[in-house]
């Protein structure tokens, strides 16, 4: 049977705590450095903290160290990877393969003595979309790989069935990287800010020209990178056939009400999966979930949503079919919430909306304005004004825009009225138990097991001398051992061995039994040896900076790979400068978009190509369609 595994962001300890009580089966969280939103890191006693309270509900809490590591930080590395091991993190999301160097400190440091094989996950910034990848990456120890967003179901099946014994993490929800993660260099190409180093700069939600080889616009100040983002959530039965075992949501920078809305709808979701297929999938964590409110997606952060290539395929000939061509958010890379009908009558001070929505005051509500700069009328940016006051349908604006017309479509990108519900207790988390008591005269023993499948989840025991009652103790007994309020568990059923109710039992001493209750230990996992293996970086162009190499031990790993690498860009002179260098690897194509690719049925382009994009401070970025793979490249001018 597969445990599946919901992954829920965590922006610090309280999204974290959110997420696990929405039923999340695991959480990923950023350490004080190296992680790959630098904006989101935590302390490590807050990481501790966090472990304390996921593994009560054998959830799993993993960490991001997933940036490249310069020479001087190495030691501050390993010394964070120890520290993170006593916190009891259960695995670490790693780029920089100087890690794999720490396998002797990681063995020595883990709690559950497993060593380091089975602790440390590919990230996604390794670039993992091949089954040669990915079997590499397994045969150096890792025991699961982060596969690339891009990845249709075609490809994930592919690489679960040519390497069956490593864990697949994918992508199900949240915003897109334009470019395969890992391999985007924009943001420190133009900005000196490191993707690679958790600082992207976000170079792919700009404004951007597109111009044929002769200079002339074909597209003006459009979001043409800025990509929808991804919602996979009717598609996890699919995904899990596939051989998925992990299902990520993006959002390490979201808040609090973004992680419980979208972890309980995944949850849900994933319940609903397992009740029809219980021979087939369980949680891979434990615990039922009551929620006070109605999850909705649409209500939380979003660009509109694609479920991207997932249905992609290769035909006979080898071309990606199943493309789609709204996967881009064009017109604005900002948050547009929920359709809520269109504007029918405009006045000086209010307006009426047709549609079936409840508005409330405060509400934030956006539209397209229209412009027609150059002749045509299109939707271009986005305006947002808030609800000062609603009576019915009809609202009154703090500042009437100026734009609003009837006919223009209307979203609402801030719901008052759950963001106030979701700013209160909105869950709670419990493990549905059996439980025995023992007693004799010499003292008295509880064991707990999960309701689900009987497995031992604490005991507790007490040496104390007991007489007999005068009358059978048995009310009491269950009265004061099923007070679980301040535990994870709720008692469905408590046994009374023999006949250990006939003993008089102080209600304190019952209380203090129950408040001993421990975890058992759970036995840790023998090491097994590393194996060294070689795979051809079908990602790199022919151009070794891709590999992100930026400390001596990295430099090592890969020439012991038989692999010369040269210096990351953030370490390379190139850094600040130079021609030609390979930016970007996008799946998302420009010609395919805009209705030019004429494998896919679209029409002849009048343009002479190369294709460039320019920013409006006038750089620009020559673009390479690689029609073999099905890919388009974004390199320096």
């Amino acid at each position: 049977m597969k445990r599946l595994e919901l992954l829920a962001p965590a922006k610090n300890l309280e999204c974290g705590i959110a997420a696990i009580d929405c039923g999340a089966d695991a959480v990923y969280i950023g350490a004080p450095r190296f992680g790959a939103r630098a904006a989101a890191g935590n302390s490590v006693d807050d990481i501790a903290a966090l472990c304390r309270y996921a593994h009560q509900f054998g959830a799993k809490v993993y960490v991001t160290t997933n940036t490249i590591v310069y020479d001087h930080e190495l030691d501050d590395m390993f010394r964070l990877v120890g520290q993170l091991q006593e916190a009891g993190v259960d695995a670490l999301l790693v780029q920089d393969m100087s890690l794999t160097s720490a396998s002797s400190l990681i063995k020595k440091a883990s709690p559950t003595g497993g060593g380091w094989r089975g602790f440390l996950h590919a990230s996604t910034q390794t670039d993992n979309r091949t089954p040669e990848k990915v079997a590499w990456l397994r045969s150096l120890g890792f025991s699961r790989v982060v596969l690339a967003r891009e990845l249709s179901l075609e490809e994930i099946r592919a690489i679960h069935r040519q390497v069956p014994d490593v864990e697949l993490e994918v992508f199900v929800h949240g915003a897109l990287c334009v470019s395969y993660s890992g391999q985007c260099y924009m943001s420190q190409f133009c900005l000196g800010r490191s993707a690679n180093r958790g600082e992207c700069a976000q170079m792919c939600r700009m404004k951007y020209d597109l111009l044929d080889a002769d200079g002339r616009e074909i597209e003006h100040q459009r979001h043409l990178l800025s990509l929808k983002d991804m919602c996979r959530i009717d598609a996890l039965e699919e995904l899990a056939d596939a051989g998925a075992v992990s299902f990520k949501i993006e959002g390490r920078l979201k808040d609090v009400a973004y992680v419980k809305n979208v972890v309980a709808a995944y949850s849900q979701r994933l319940d609903d999966l397992i009740r029809r297929r219980p021979d087939d999938f369980q949680r891979a964590s434990r615990g039922r979930v009551a929620y006070a409110f109605k999850p909705d997606l649409r209500k939380t952060f979003n660009r509109g949503f694609t479920d991207y290539f997932l249905h992609a395929y290769r035909d006979e000939n080898g071309i990606l079919q199943g493309r789609q061509r709204d996967i881009a958010s064009f017109d604005t890379p900002k948050a547009l919430g929920e359709y809520v009908g269109k504007v029918k009558e405009v006045r000086r001070d209010s307006f009426t909306v047709a549609g079936t929505a409840a508005f409330a005051n405060g509400d934030g509500l956006c539209f397209f304005q229209k412009n027609d700069e150059r002749g045509e009328w299109r939707e271009t940016e986005l305006v947002g004004f808030r609800v000062n006051r609603a009576e019915g349908n009809r609202l009154f604006p703090l500042r009437m825009p100026e734009a609003l017309r009837p006919g223009v479509g209307l979203y609402r990108n801030n719901d008052i009225v759950f963001e106030r519900l979701m700013s209160g207790k909105t869950a709670e988390r419990k493990i549905p138990v059996r439980m025995v008591f023992d007693a004799s005269p010499d003292g008295m023993s509880l064991q707990v097991f999960d309701a689900a499948d009987d497995t031992l989840l604490a005991t507790a025991a007490m040496d104390v001398e007991l007489q007999l009652a005068q009358k059978p103790q048995r009310e009491n007994i269950i009265c004061q051992l099923t007070k679980l309020g301040n535990t994870p568990y709720v008692c469905e059923e408590l046994t009374i061995a023999g006949d250990a109710d006939k003993y008089f039992i102080p209600s304190s001493q019952l209380a203090e039994l129950r408040r001993k209750m421990q975890s058992p230990v759970v036995p840790g996992l023998s090491p097994s040896p590393s194996l060294v293996g070689k795979v051809a970086f079908e990602g790199s162009g022919g151009q070794p900076h891709l590999l992100n190499v930026s400390n001596r031990l990295a430099r090592k790993f890969y020439r012991e790979q038989g692999i010369e690498a040269t210096d990351a860009l953030e370490i390379s002179p190139l850094r600040n400068g130079g021609s030609g260098l390979l930016l970007m690897q996008c799946r998302h194509c420009l010609r395919f978009t805009l209705g030019y690719c004429v494998k896919h049925g679209g029409r002849k382009p009048a343009w002479r190509e190369p294709l460039f994009l320019r920013l409006g401070d006038g750089r620009e970025f020559r673009l390479e369609f690689d029609c073999r793979a099905c890919q388009m490249n974004i390199y320096s001018k």
